[in-house]
């Protein structure tokens, strides 16, 4: 739980309206407004992580109440998922639209060759973040890719999170990216946040994998449909099929029941 007070943690939270989505806050944005809120935190110099959350991380938050704090902590939550999105427009967030991880990463990046901000990739497997910075760069020429360091599957140890401390700061970039999935990601920005020297953490999944051809996009009327993760399924079955299997079907319970009156659900200050 984080120790900052209220107050504290509503400073790093962007002024813009949330969804509630099972009691997880997911801001009302489409993706130029997370943009432009990403751009106003790194000119303005603020601290802050921002999730990309769609309906497995909305489902881990149930079982995991840390991980709702760490939602609700976050500067930015964006919705990952159409499910997410349909919510919120139910909710009257009609501008709301689905803000893509990897979309988002390819976004920044692109304005940050004008901007000049400085990028460090956190995550992966081996040789992953190595490739991700040369594809990155090789697409938005000119883009700075300071520093990759991938870490263990396991949590680091107290040296190897020195390491990593002295290594961002000495890297000094604008944004680090997350690659870790969720919920370890989340985890990891919220509890990273005052110790690493970075104004912005983006926490992206399989946005790495995507961007280096590990996965392969869905079509966009998949996207459209809320059909992407059958599309993620038919690539990696063995992987993800019981989180399939079990998140949508006890998501969409659960939304109709927060829907009828009969669950009652509060977004975290």
């Amino acid at each position: 739980m984080s120790l900052l007070p209220a107050a504290a943690r509503a400073r790093h939270r962007a002024a813009l309206p949330r969804a509630n989505v099972l009691g997880v806050g997911v801001h009302a944005v489409d993706m130029a407004q997370a943009v432009d809120a990403i751009r106003a935190a790194i000119d303005g110099g603020r601290r802050g992580y921002v999730c990309v959350t769609g309906v497995h991380g909305v489902m881990e938050a149930q079982r995991d109440p840390e991980l709702r704090s760490v939602f609700a902590r976050a500067y930015l939550c964006v919705p990952d998922g159409m499910p997410t999105v349909w919510i919120g427009r139910g909710q009257g967030h009609r501008r709301m639209r689905r803000v893509f991880g990897p979309e988002l990463m390819a976004e920044v990046c692109r304005i940050s060759v004008e901007r000049g901000y400085r990028h460090f990739l956190y995550g992966g497997g081996p040789g992953v973040a190595a490739q991700l910075a040369q594809r990155l760069v090789a697409r938005f020429p000119g883009l700075s890719v300071v520093g990759a360091f991938t870490p263990p599957f396991r949590p680091l140890h107290a040296e190897e999170a020195r390491a990593l401390e002295v290594e961002v700061a000495r890297c000094r970039p604008d944004v680090l990216w997350v690659g870790l999935g969720t919920p370890k990601q989340e985890h990891f920005m919220a509890e990273f946040l005052e110790r690493l020297d970075v104004p912005l953490m983006i926490g992206v999944g399989a946005a790495f994998d995507f961007h280096t051809g590990r996965l392969r996009d869905a079509p966009p009327w998949m996207k459209q449909s809320g059909l992407q993760w059958l599309h993620r399924l038919a690539q990696d079955p063995r992987r993800l099929w019981k989180r399939y299997a079990v998140n949508n079907p006890a998501f969409l319970a659960a939304f109709c029941l927060q829907l009828a009156g009969v669950r009652h659900t509060r977004l975290d200050d």
